[in-house]
C-alpha cells in the first residue's frame, strides 16, 4: 500500500508511506491491523517518511460499538517544514486525527458535503501531486497558487480553476476563530463575495456531538434587489486535533434536487474555507504551593491558532484557455484582503 498523510497547508510537505498491512483475527472479538514500511525495499532519495510498526486493534464491546486503539510509529525527516509549523509538527498533533462515527434529502445533503470537504483536502496541501507557485509576499504570508484544468468532471465546473492558499498565525485560541468563522452572523465581516448580504441559515444538520459539528444550507440575501440571492453548502467540524469551516457556493435548482433526495454527485463545486490547527504551545499556569513545590493549572489557557485560508475560483469556463495575470492578481487580491478582515476582527476581539 502506497498513503499520503496530510496537513491542510502548503507550507508542510506530506508524509508519504510504502508498505505492507498484515490483519489478522487476535482472539475472539479482536482484530489486529499492522502495517510496516517497505521504503528500505524501495528506497527513495526523496523518502522523508519511514513508517516503523504501526495499526490498530479493534475490541468488540458488548454494546454493539467497538473500541479502536491506533498507534503510530514513524521515522520522519521534517526539515522541510515551514518555521510557522515546526512546533505544532513537533507536539506530534499535526499529523493526527481522530476517529468519527456518524444516520432521503438529508442524506444526500450530507453526502454532498463528505464530498466537499474532500475535495478542499485534496486542494490545499502540500502535495507531490500539485504544484504550488508562491507570489511575492511578505514571508509567511505569501499565497500558493495553483492552476488545474476541469474537464468532463459532473462534480466541478468545466475549464480553469485557480486555487490560491496561504497560512498565517493568530493570539487567538483555535475554538475563538473556529467559532468567527462557522457563525453566519459574522460572516459580512470577512466574506468579500457575499457582498455585504445578509447570510440565514435555511437548513441545519447536526453532524457530531459538538455544536461546531454540522452541515448547513446559508442563504445571502443580496443588499441590492436586482442580484438574485446566493445558496451556500458549509460544513463546520471540530475535534482536539484540528477545526475546519469549508463552504461552495450551489446552484438553487440542483441543490433543490438534493434536498428532495436527489443525486448529489451532479452538483457542480468549487470548496473553498478554512483549516485552523493549535500551534502548539499550549501555556500551563504554575504556581508555588505552601510546601514548597510546584502545582501545574492544567486548565491553562491555549496557545494561537495557525489559519490556513483557501480559495477555488473558476477562472474561465473553456478547460483550454490560458491563465491571464489579471486572474491571478484577482484572486491574490482576494484572499489578501480576507486575510486582513479576519486579522482585523479577531484582533479587535482579543484586545
Amino acid at each position: 500500500m502506497a498513503t499520503e498523510f496530510q496537513v491542510p497547508s502548503p507550507l508542510v510537505p506530506t508524509r508519504e508511506s510504502y508498505y505492507v498491512r498484515y490483519c489478522k483475527q487476535h482472539a475472539e472479538g479482536t482484530w489486529a491491523v499492522v502495517d510496516v514500511s517497505l521504503d528500505n525495499i524501495r528506497p527513495s532519495p526523496t523518502a522523508r517518511c519511514r513508517r516503523r510498526p504501526s495499526g490498530c486493534l479493534i475490541q468488540e464491546m458488548p454494546n454493539g460499538y467497538s473500541k479502536v486503539t491506533w498507534v503510530e510509529h514513524v521515522e520522519v525527516d521534517d526539515s522541510g517544514v515551514h518555521s510557522l509549523y515546526k512546533q505544532l509538527v513537533s507536539t506530534g498533533h499535526a499529523f493526527g486525527a481522530q476517529l468519527i462515527t456518524n444516520q432521503d434529502g438529508r442524506k444526500s445533503m450530507l453526502k454532498l458535503a463528505e464530498r466537499m470537504v474532500m475535495s478542499f483536502c485534496a486542494g490545499v496541501s502540500a502535495s507531490t501531486a500539485h504544484t504550488w507557485t508562491t507570489l511575492s509576499g511578505t514571508g509567511a504570508d505569501d499565497v500558493r497558487v495553483m492552476t488545474r484544468k476541469s474537464v468532463d468532471d459532473p462534480g466541478r465546473p468545466p475549464g480553469i480553476v485557480l486555487s490560491a492558499a496561504t497560512s498565517f498565525w493568530l493570539p487567538v485560541s483555535p475554538k475563538r476563530v473556529f467559532d468567527f468563522l462557522r457563525d453566519e452572523n459574522s460572516r459580512s465581516e470577512w466574506d468579500i463575495l457575499s457582498n455585504g448580504g445578509v447570510v440565514q441559515e435555511m437548513a441545519h444538520i447536526a453532524n457530531g456531538r459538538d455544536t461546531g459539528n454540522c452541515v448547513s444550507l446559508l442563504r445571502v440575501n443580496s443588499a441590492n434587489s436586482s442580484q438574485s440571492n446566493m445558496l451556500i453548502l458549509q460544513e463546520s467540524c471540530t475535534d482536539p486535533t484540528a477545526s475546519f469551516v469549508i463552504y461552495a457556493p450551489v446552484d438553487i435548482v440542483a441543490m433543490n434536487v438534493v434536498l428532495n433526495g436527489g443525486d448529489p454527485d451532479y452538483v457542480a463545486l468549487l470548496p473553498s474555507g478554512f483549516a485552523i490547527l493549535p500551534d502548539g504551545s499550549t501555556i500551563t499556569a504554575t504556581t508555588s504551593s505552601a510546601g514548597g513545590g510546584i502545582d501545574t493549572d492544567a486548565a491553562g489557557s491555549s496557545g494561537g491558532s495557525l489559519l490556513t485560508v483557501a480559495f477555488q475560483i473558476l477562472v474561465d469556463s473553456v478547460p483550454t484557455a490560458k491563465l491571464s495575470l489579471g486572474s491571478v492578481a484577482t484572486v491574490n487580491n482576494l484572499i489578501a484582503c480576507t486575510v486582513e478582515r479576519i486579522k482585523a476582527s479577531l484582533s479587535c476581539e482579543n484586545a
